[in-house]
C-alpha cells in the first residue's frame, strides 16, 4: 500500500460548531508538535454517517451511541480540560496507528 502522507480527521460535534473549532486547533497544536501530518475536516454526529468513509480517524467532542467503522477518540477532555494529558496521548496514539498500517 502506498505510504498515507497525512492522517485524515473528522471532528465531530453534538450541534454547535464552536466546541469543534477549539477541539480542532487543540488538534492541531498537538499533531504539530508531534510531528504528524494531518487533514481535519469539522462536521456534527448527524454527519457521521456520511463522512466516515472519507478519513482515517473519528474524534468526537460529544458522545455518540452508534457504531463507526472507524478508529475513534472521544476529545472532550481537549475542551473540558479534564484528563488532556490522556486525550492528547489518545489522538497522537490513533494517527500514529494510521500512518504505521498504511
Amino acid at each position: 500500500a502506498t505510504m498515507a502522507s497525512e492522517v485524515k480527521i473528522l471532528i465531530a460535534c453534538g450541534s454547535g460548531i464552536a466546541t469543534s473549532t477549539v477541539a480542532q486547533e487543540k488538534v492541531k497544536e498537538i499533531l504539530k508538535e508531534a510531528g504528524i501530518p494531518a487533514k481535519i475536516t469539522k462536521g456534527t454526529v448527524g454527519q457521521l454517517p456520511s463522512l466516515q468513509d472519507g478519513v482515517d480517524v473519528i474524534m468526537l467532542t460529544t458522545r455518540y451511541p452508534k457504531p463507526l467503522n472507524k478508529p475513534m477518540v472521544q476529545v472532550f477532555g481537549l475542551i473540558s480540560g479534564i484528563g488532556e494529558d490522556a486525550v492528547k496521548q489518545q489522538v497522537i496514539d490513533a494517527c500514529r496507528k494510521v500512518l504505521d498500517e498504511s
